[in-house]
């Protein structure tokens, strides 16, 4: 009979230990599995590529750093590599002025979007950037991993080291506030009601 597949944050956890114990393969094994996720997560919340690749190394170095103290199943690598993304993401947007220049849009390739169109969505990233920036940052950080990554509150609350009840409030306050924020560039951003 086949034994059922580990789970992914149980494999990532012996992918870690493995790595800590000498394995070089276990390296790029975890790099390819979690690499993406922390790139797209720091991307999202810096609005930079450059910048958030240089977020997902540094937070890739302290994972690397800690394995050898990793104690399986009592955390999630996952959920801890989102924590120290985020907190690296917010410092960063704490030290920075956030200003695009229109010479630092891409020329559209082939099938990408038009200028305009990227324009936009830049604008409204950007505007989502500030917005997130002005609110409090532990709501923020909930609004950024509920609904940006994707996370359920219960993933959020381990991730933030709170009760569920506590993500619940701070989604729900930071929503609330970030609406308040865009509230008269909703016409601009191309933001329309939810009816």
């Amino acid at each position: 009979m086949d034994q059922p597949s580990p789970e992914p944050e149980a494999l990532d956890g012996a992918i870690l230990v493995a790595f800590a114990n000498g394995d070089a393969e276990a390296a790029r094994a975890l790099a390819e599995r979690l690499l993406p996720r922390t790139l797209s997560q720091a991307q999202r919340m810096l609005g930079d590529r450059a910048e958030a690749e240089d977020v997902a190394q540094d937070a890739m170095m302290r994972l690397w750093r800690i394995a050898g103290e990793w104690r399986q199943g009592e955390a999630q690598v996952s959920t801890w590599l989102y924590r120290v993304t985020a907190n690296l993401c917010t410092d960063r947007l704490r030290r920075r002025k956030r200003s695009v220049p229109l010479d630092a849009v891409d020329e559209p390739r082939d099938g990408a979007p038009s200028v305009l169109a990227q324009m936009h969505r830049d604008a409204r990233a950007m505007a989502l950037s500030d917005a997130l920036a002005q609110l409090p940052p532990r709501q923020a950080e909930a609004v950024a991993l509920r609904h940006l990554e994707g996370l359920s509150n219960p993933e959020i609350a381990v991730a933030m080291e709170i009760g569920v009840e506590a993500v619940e409030s701070l989604t729900a306050r930071g929503k609330r506030g970030l609406a308040a924020i865009l509230a008269g560039r909703r016409s601009e951003l191309g933001i329309e009601d939810d009816d």
